[in-house]
């Protein structure tokens, strides 16, 4: 069983912000299911957004949580990640864990991890293309653009080319 994050990670993930003097601004705005939409809605491009995943790496001895980070204009090759970590497969985590180890619902998790549990990875290409990133910030209808390089200093995840290669 995993324990559980404490809630309101909106609350959280600013006050870890500003104590970090990160540049950022926060948006409200409609809950939409969909990267594009939601893209469309914060006025910057699909590419910045900063998709997660909560995924679940198992096999050589290995059981680990992910928090794995892309751009949403790219799609996870999730055996890449499991290979980075010495795994044999990975797989999306349920529901239940997701709840567990972000206290959000799927959409809603930033590129943060608050859990120790967690592993946070991202891949290096959300990086490299924009000045800001930007993602839901544990509610649906409230959205970070954040500057990229505060981000990396804030949240050093283990950067990894975990999206798949066309």
């Amino acid at each position: 069983m995993i324990e559980p994050v404490s809630p309101n990670i909106h609350q959280r993930l600013l006050a870890l912000l500003d104590n970090q003097q990160a540049r950022y601004r926060v948006m409200e705005h409609d809950a939409v299911g969909k990267c594009e939409a939601v893209s469309a809605l914060r006025g910057t491009a699909l590419g910045q957004g900063a998709k997660a995943l909560v995924c679940k790496v198992k096999g050589n001895g290995v059981n680990q949580h992910v928090l794995a980070i892309l751009a949403a204009d790219q799609q996870a090759d999730l055996s890449r990640l499991a290979q980075h970590i010495g795994g044999l497969k990975a797989s999306l985590a349920s529901p239940a864990e997701v709840e567990a180890l972000t206290a959000c619902v799927f959409g809603a998790i930033p590129p943060f991890s608050f859990h120790r549990a967690l592993r946070l990875i991202a891949d290096p290409l959300l990086f490299e293309r924009f000045d800001e990133i930007a993602f839901n910030a544990g509610s649906l209808e409230k959205s970070v653009i954040l500057n990229t390089a505060d981000y990396l200093r804030i949240a050093q995840p283990e950067l990894v080319a975990f999206r798949r290669q066309s």
